[in-house]
């Protein structure tokens, strides 16, 4: 739809997409002139033990988590990679305690700023082609 759009919607207006947006898609929607979006996949993904990392997505219910001692996410710096491990996190969603989707929301959020900071840097440093096409051939091998 943001493509059908496109040409519709002023240029010199703010545009504005609404539950859009997976962590590989948000680079798109701004190289198609989107200004703001929101969405409940970071939430919601957080909440049903889904957590987006630099590394792609991981399931946090899978077994193999089970005595995993590192972070989610190795890249990342959040409250929630910093001071929790995988095996942890496991436990918290197995158990069904609610600090688990408050932990993975944290991360899932954290995840979103970290990629529209990368997009930000590489607009300022006249490097978005660059970026763009990077991320769209990561996309198509995902």
């Amino acid at each position: 739809m943001v493509e059908a759009t496109e040409d519709l919607l002023p240029r010199d207006r703010p545009r504005y997409a609404m539950g859009v947006g997976m962590p590989d898609e948000l680079a798109e929607y701004v190289a198609r002139g989107i200004d703001m979006m929101d969405c409940v996949l970071p939430t919601r993904n957080a909440r049903n033990g889904t957590v987006f990392t630099s590394e792609g997505r991981l399931a946090i219910k899978n077994a193999r988590y089970r005595d995993d001692g590192g972070p989610l996410d190795p890249n990342c710096g959040c409250p929630t990679c910093r001071g929790y491990s995988r095996a942890y996190l496991r436990h918290l969603f197995q158990a069904g305690e609610i600090l688990f989707s408050s932990l993975a929301t944290m991360h899932n959020l954290r995840r979103y700023l970290d990629i529209m900071a990368e997009v930000r840097q590489a607009i300022l440093e006249g490097r978005f082609g660059q970026y763009i096409r990077k991320a769209r051939s990561q996309s198509e091998t995902a």
